[in-house]
């Protein structure tokens, strides 16, 4: 099973490599690249299928500076943007990438009006809000890439810790995309058996101090650059969720209009993805300190939205 078109927005590290897995994956016929920097999506996407042969899959990657190749895609992952630059504050990356966001929410919507986003683009809360607002698109079919990429960090910290296999692990992050993002220790298990069975209170704490530095980590040793292949894989988990309809429960950034006691904002929560994009929103139980963290990581969201305004 798999969609005719889907178009990468962004030919970074992210968007590139987002799109090098989608065709692998064989979850489109074609996937186009778009970015504005001149020759650099034709490259890589000529680069990417040329690895087909040896890869074998047969999706078709295309390069583009404007939108008429994506047009009637199915499904956009938007990947646009810029990194936070040395003295820059991060209302001016907030406003800067709003800008850039916005405007290729208006490209998308005039030549796919039907089609699904999914945003990657930070800050990604806000970004989301942006791209709906932009658009027009219900909230079944603007989606943001956060909780599954934080959920992924904190299995995988979990893994090495615990010294199990990262397949036995079932955990959930929810909130914002950030600092204030809410690891669930009570949705949080190895095969079923609750965390508190291998690892002491002290240890769980500092795998939720390091899973909301997760990113910070590793821009800390790179130095020059950001996460790109958690962030890839998260993104296209979502996708082939989507096109498979697999009806995937995946904690993913979604507008609220009442859950979990908010409204108005783009916040992470459990979410059923299949076709159409966002079917569900799950209410679960929360602890509450869980509510009370979920509720400080929605004013996070609001914060920002007003810096934006």
């Amino acid at each position: 099973m798999s969609f005719n078109k889907i178009t990468v927005v962004g030919a970074g590290h992210v968007g590139a490599t987002a799109a090098q897995r989608i065709a692998e994956k064989e979850l489109a016929r074609h996937v186009v690249l778009v970015d504005i920097a001149d020759g650099i999506p034709q490259g890589k996407g000529l680069d990417q299928w040329e690895s087909a042969p040896i890869e074998g899959f047969d999706t078709r990657i295309v390069g583009a500076q404007d939108y008429e190749l994506a047009r009637g895609s199915e499904i956009f992952v938007v990947t646009a943007g810029i990194a936070r630059k040395p003295g820059m504050s991060r209302d001016d990356l907030l406003k800067t990438n709003a800008g850039i966001v916005r405007s290729v929410s208006e490209e998308i919507a005039k030549v796919a009006p039907e089609s699904i986003i999914i945003m990657v683009s930070n800050p990604l809360d806000v970004m989301s809000y942006v791209a709906m607002q932009a658009t027009g698109f219900p909230r079944e079919r603007v989606i943001g890439m956060a909780g599954v990429l934080d959920t992924a960090r904190y299995r995988s910290f979990i893994a090495m810790e615990a010294g199990v296999s990262v397949e036995d692990i079932q955990a959930l992050v929810l909130g914002g995309h950030g600092d204030t993002m809410v690891p669930l220790e009570s949705c949080t298990t190895i095969a079923g058996i609750p965390l508190s069975h291998f690892l002491p209170q002290e240890k769980i704490d500092a795998l939720v101090e390091r899973t909301r530095k997760g990113g910070a980590e590793i821009v800390g040793y790179l130095k020059t650059g950001s996460a790109y292949y958690a962030p890839s894989a998260a993104a296209v988990q979502m996708v082939e969720a989507i096109v498979k309809d697999k009806n995937r429960i995946l904690p993913c950034a979604a507008y609220l209009t009442g859950e979990y006691g908010q409204d108005g904002i783009f916040l992470g929560v459990p979410c059923k993805l299949g076709a159409g994009g966002l079917k569900e929103i799950l209410e679960v139980e929360l602890t509450e300190s869980e509510r009370a963290a979920l509720g400080k990581s929605a004013d996070h969201v609001r914060e920002s939205m007003k810096a934006l305004d």
